[in-house]
């Protein structure tokens, strides 16, 4: 059964996110490919190829992870923020995952395993140059790919997911207003319940940190744009993450959007409508290009 976190999460996230692309349809200048399978699941287990209509021949890749607490989000949520990162000149793969919670953590990370593999299989088809791998992760998706991206560098990490991963890696992620160390929620506390959701409600301490990327992040992980914003309430997140990198000196970047006269939220780059957002999605590919072979 669902709790009253879960359901506040889809009821406000759902109303909020259909305000922000009223009105949006595909570009004219992308070519999408719709509802393939990558895996078993045939309702979730789907996804979405988004490509410059004009491009010829293999196109470096991006992978998104979307966002909503791990309870809430789709592809279509996605759609219109993937396909502007299309027409900045990548073929961009867009997927869902199975969420909590119906599906019980860490089938999230096993879904994303699967969507990378599922890239590396298909390259031909869809024009994918899998030498050139890029992921952006926001919110929760940034959890999920920041520890993909850990156990891409340390393979024996993978047991405790069930995963074997391939021998592959990122060239270079972006990790946008993403959670990286889950703290311990009070029992009382409406994170909780979230908590139990995701994770199912005799968790444990130790089920916690399968969930805390920043504890697994060593070298091997992929150069990484960081980025955050002024009203973005894991804004903290930041704080914990980069000296993590910078520790086992790992090239990354960060940016923190707005200003005190200029506010911006949580995600506030999937608001295609706004300039911020052209600003950030632009400084994410153009820092993607320096890792481009």
């Amino acid at each position: 059964m669902m709790s009253l976190a879960s359901w506040y999460i889809r009821h406000n996230f759902s109303k909020g996110d259909k305000k922000r692309d009223a009105g949006l349809t595909t570009p004219a200048d992308v070519v999408r490919y719709d509802d393939i399978s990558y895996g078993r699941d045939p309702k979730w287990n789907l996804l979405d190829v988004y490509r410059p209509k004009d491009a010829e021949g293999k196109l470096p890749v991006i992978i998104s992870v979307h966002g909503g607490g791990w309870v809430y989000g789709t592809k279509e949520v996605y759609q219109f923020y993937c396909m502007s990162l299309a027409q900045r000149g990548f073929a961009v793969v867009n997927f869902n995952y199975r969420l909590s919670p119906e599906h019980r953590y860490p089938v999230q990370l096993q879904d994303t395993d699967a969507a990378f593999k599922w890239v590396l299989e298909h390259e031909e088809e869809y024009g994918f140059d899998t030498r050139n791998l890029f992921g952006v992760g926001d919110s929760a998706g940034g959890q999920l790919l920041s520890m993909y991206c850990a156990i891409l560098a340390d393979p024996s990490l993978g047991e405790k997911f069930h995963l074997t991963v391939p021998e592959k890696q990122f060239s270079a992620v972006a990790l946008n207003c993403g959670m990286y160390d889950q703290k311990t929620p009070e029992k009382k506390d409406s994170n909780n319940l979230l908590i139990s959701d995701i994770l199912g409600k005799g968790w444990t301490e130790e089920d916690l940190d399968t969930m805390r990327s920043a504890k697994v992040i060593k070298e091997g992980f992929p150069p990484a744009f960081v980025m955050s914003a002024t009203g973005d309430f894991l804004r903290e997140q930041v704080d914990i993450l980069v000296p993590i990198l910078e520790k086992h000196h790992i090239d990354h970047e960060v940016k923190i959007y707005g200003s005190e006269d200029n506010v911006l939220g949580h995600v506030f780059h999937v608001n295609v409508k706004s300039d911020d957002a052209r600003v950030c999605n632009g400084e994410e590919c153009a820092f993607f290009r320096k890792y481009i072979l």
